[in-house]
């Protein structure tokens, strides 16, 4: 199982000193990262890259409300091979219509996405499975009506936080997940309390094992109370003893 870094995590740090945030990241045995908003960082982060020894197979860009040619230009620089949109907001997933429009964006992102050989996916949050439409998830709704090109992120926190069985909505989706957010804690909208993988309420390795065609699994906290280098080095720990791989594993 390939692990990487989704780097939102560590924004505080990467704003203060971005080549010794990525040195430590790989310090703590990271090879690889899912960048974020990387078009103004990409000559720097991609040297630390470098550096590092480190690859970016995903990284995050809004490109359904910035210029997408910049965006993929600069994902080509740093060899990031899918570009993820990783946010549209509650309001847009209430109505068939609204959602409808959205996939047609998405497809047509990855329309241009081909043209730099680029593929493209979505990252979800809760609301899009809060809301249901026509008997199923919201998020359901969408991946049918996207293109077979496109891929899903699915973060597999916010799926239970937005009142779902993250094992069963993975299985639902089937071959588009690609990639999935590892994190854990109380299943609460309270960032703050998320807790490093294997120590809160996600059974982490149920989840791992039910993304069948999974390329990636990256670790993520929208925030921690702990020092944070220490959270994301307690997660690959996890990650990498595979100690834990019962059903249910040590998740209380």
């Amino acid at each position: 199982m390939s692990y990487s870094l989704q780097l939102y995590t560590l924004r505080n740090a990467i704003q203060e000193d971005l080549p010794g945030t990525i040195r430590k990241v790989a310090e703590i045995g990271f090879t690889q990262v899912e960048p974020y908003n990387f078009v103004t960082t990409a000559k720097e982060l991609g040297a630390a890259l470098k550096e590092n020894g480190l690859t970016a197979p995903s990284g995050h860009a809004p490109l359904l409300s910035q210029d997408q040619d910049q965006i993929f230009a600069a994902a080509r620089e740093l060899g990031i091979g899918t570009v993820i949109e990783p946010y549209i907001t509650a309001e847009h997933w209430q109505k068939a219509e609204d959602i409808q429009a959205t996939a047609a964006k998405l497809n047509a992102a990855a329309k241009k996405g081909a043209e730099y050989g680029i593929r493209v996916g979505y990252h979800n949050h809760a609301w899009e499975l809060e809301s249901t439409i026509d008997g199923r998830t919201a998020l359901e709704y969408f991946e049918g009506l996207l293109d077979p090109e496109l891929v899903l992120e699915v973060d597999t926190y916010w799926v239970a936080v937005g009142g779902q069985d993250p094992v069963e909505i993975l299985t639902k989706l089937g071959d588009r997940v690609k990639f999935i957010h590892i994190k854990d804690g109380p299943l609460n909208t309270d960032t703050k309390a998320q807790q490093p993988a294997g120590q809160g309420r996600i059974p982490v390795w149920d989840v791992i094992g039910a993304a069948k065609s999974l390329e990636v699994g990256v670790v993520e906290f929208d925030d921690y109370t702990g020092d944070i280098f220490d959270g994301i080095t307690q997660s690959l720990s996890f990650l990498n003893s595979g100690s834990a791989k019962t059903t249910g594993g040590a998740q209380a």
